[in-house]
């Protein structure tokens, strides 16, 4: 049994599967107990796969399908059970062996998405890191995820995931709280180093850096770190996990969000004197 995810579109998932193995079971003219016992499980799984309290595995899945005669559905029906894990995705199993293979999964994603809008509350966006900042960076992840830590090769897969901002026809509307320009990871020359760079990077065509300063009056309060791939995809950062969001009503609501935080935010000469002024205080 794979365990229960938080995220509503994984959730709403889930019970569109277990709708589709309920209707397999009643075409098949059987009760869930009936299922149960062809399966070899207690007379009680097959309820409760059915009404969501407990998740199918593949094998599972495989069970069910050939109880009900059914056995041309499995495929689908595992490939859409997959497709429902990879929407809540935990951050330990996904660097579950380093953190580099996850960093280099995503450049498909990167390299076919035109407009990037990013939201960071804690620290600078990826796609805007120094391979110093980010490697101390993914080096404390990995220590406190007790993971592999391949932190160096992890930074230099990200930085070159993040070669979309200098390559192709891609725009990006890059969100950071203040704070963010204060945290310290790495020492104060890896900070220094990595706020330079933002100055650098903001003055790209492509990209729009926007900086939301303390003490803007609050519209909005400070949200979890998310990513909008065009209109199609977002990604929630949360402590333990990643969540993919798909499903256009929940990707309305981060839409949004991020324009409500775009009013907030500072850009041109007023975020790059709240930049130098970070910089300033890392000496």
């Amino acid at each position: 049994m794979t365990t229960a995810s938080p995220s509503p579109a994984a959730q709403a998932a889930r019970a569109d599967l277990a709708r589709r193995l309920t209707g397999l079971r009643k075409d098949a003219g059987l009760k869930s107990f009936e299922v149960a016992d062809r399966c070899g499980w207690h007379k009680s799984k097959a309820s409760r796969i059915e009404n969501c309290r407990a998740l199918p595995s593949e094998a599972d899945i495989r069970a069910w399908c050939h109880a009900c005669e059914a056995d041309e559905h499995t495929t689908d029906l595992i490939a859409q059970s997959r497709a429902a894990d990879e929407m809540y995705r935990e951050w330990k199993r996904l660097h579950r062996t380093g953190i580099k293979a996850f960093q280099e999964s995503a450049v498909p994603l990167y390299q076919r998405t035109s407009l990037f809008r990013v939201y960071c509350s804690n620290v600078i966006p990826g796609l805007l890191q120094t391979h110093p900042y980010a490697t101390a960076l993914l080096s404390a992840i990995s220590t406190f995820q007790g993971t592999p830590n391949d932190a160096a090769d992890a930074a230099t897969a990200r930085l070159d995931r993040s070669r979309v901002i200098h390559e192709g026809n891609h725009r990006f509307v890059l969100l950071a709280e203040e704070t963010v320009l204060r945290y310290r990871i790495g020492d104060p020359e890896v900070m220094a180093g990595q706020l330079g760079k933002l100055l650098e990077l903001m003055s790209l065509p492509s990209v729009a850096l926007g900086i939301i300063p303390q003490t803007a009056p609050r519209t909005i309060w400070p949200l979890e770190t998310f990513m909008v791939f065009d209109t199609d995809r977002v990604l929630v950062e949360t402590l333990s996990a990643e969540i993919a969001i798909t499903r256009p009503t929940e990707i309305a609501v981060y839409t949004k969000a991020f324009g409500e935080l775009q009013k907030l935010a500072v850009f041109g000469a007023p975020a790059r004197a709240l930049i130098t002024t970070a910089i300033e205080a890392t000496g």
